[in-house]
């Protein structure tokens, strides 16, 4: 009887690496702190055709206080201007 996955040749399977195994925080924690760019393009054709062509690109990495991201620069209004009497409901 022959085995699913032959034991050599092109569709063989991976060999495991030797090593302590490696929790997915510490992946998480190790892509954020260095950040990666992820690029890539997608094409829907039929029949030789290009009809959609779609490029792809996305950055990952953490927020810092350092660098806070852009929805908290906003500017805020200034109420110590405002006049008390013009405030809606008076």
């Amino acid at each position: 009887m022959s085995t699913p996955f032959p034991s050599d040749g092109p569709h063989a399977p991976p060999e495991r690496l030797s090593g302590p195994p490696v929790a997915l925080i510490d992946l998480l924690d190790r892509l954020l702190t260095g950040g990666a760019v992820l690029t890539g393009d997608l094409v829907l054709s039929i029949a030789d055709v290009d009809l959609v062509h779609i490029n792809l690109r996305a950055v990952i990495r953490s927020i810092t206080t350092d660098e806070p991201g852009p929805w908290t620069r906003t500017p805020q209004p200034d109420v110590s201007s405002a006049d008390p009497t013009t405030a809606p409901g008076r």
